[in-house]
């Protein structure tokens, strides 16, 4: 059940083509969503899968790109969940949504008609933030939104591996200093990977990665040019702006 009105905000996405509800405390969605949804790659008639989808962000944005699209949206919380429905009839995108915990086991999966080998492509945008150096939010929600456990990656990759077809894609955002357990848990069963990073200001180290990778690939790993989201006086860059309004996608989107 959505709660009250007052609790819940309804904002513009990809420059206004999308308009989504979403709660007013707590996990409120940003540009890490549409970054991951302009990196994703699809056609129409692809079966994908967001998983964590929260309020639908990510999903929601890759549809509104990819006409055809055969779209399922994850998500633990049923609240959000619920807000995810209500925001795919809303902009009159059809998804199918899924109340499920992202580690949960095959058979759960399979209950909820996600069976091994079924899916041609995965975005997500799990909990990424170092329990160890960020202090977690009292809202609980929002707690389990942005701080990863020590298995959050590998379990998430996982259950993206599981459901995949055969050279089937997965596509993610995490923290830039966690690439290494990026790359660590893509090790089992992906290959062929590109990764983006995404820097936040010139001159600075990146703060996101971006990175897609093939269940089964054996292309060489790739690193692309780094993406600037501001320039030198902080300033969003031209391209960013295009991105986040759904004008131009990232070249990890590109076949």
């Amino acid at each position: 059940m959505i709660e009250a009105v007052a609790d819940i905000t309804e904002d513009a996405f990809l420059g206004g083509q999308l308009r989504l509800k979403q709660k007013r405390s707590g996990h409120r969605a940003g540009h890490d969503a549409i970054l991951l949804a302009a990196a994703t790659t699809a056609k129409a008639g692809d079966r994908a899968i967001d998983l964590g989808a929260g309020i639908g962000v990510a999903g929601l944005a890759l549809a509104r790109r990819v006409a055809g699209l055969r779209l399922g949206l994850v998500e633990i919380d049923p609240v959000l969940a619920e807000l995810a429905r209500s925001n795919a009839a809303a902009n009159g995108i059809a998804a199918e949504t899924i109340v499920l915990d992202v580690t949960a086991d095959a058979q759960a999966f399979a209950a909820n008609g996600l069976v091994p080998d079924s899916v041609d492509v995965v975005l997500m945008n799990p909990p990424f933030n170092d329990p160890v150096r960020h202090r977690g939010s009292p809202d609980q929600a929002r707690h389990t939104a942005h701080v990863a456990r020590d298995e959050t990656l590998n379990a998430w990759v996982h259950a993206a591996r599981r459901i995949l077809r055969s050279n089937g894609v997965l596509t993610l955002i995490w923290r830039a200093d966690g690439i290494a357990d990026v790359l660590a848990a893509l090790s089992r069963g992906f290959g062929s990977l590109s990764i983006l990073p995404v820097h936040g200001e010139a001159g600075r180290p990146a703060i996101r990665v971006l990175v897609r990778a093939v269940k089964g690939g054996r292309a060489p790993a790739r690193v692309l040019p780094g993406l600037m989201l501001n320039d030198e006086s902080g300033v969003p860059k031209k391209e960013v702006k295009e991105i986040l309004e759904g004008r131009a996608v990232l070249p990890l989107a590109e076949p």
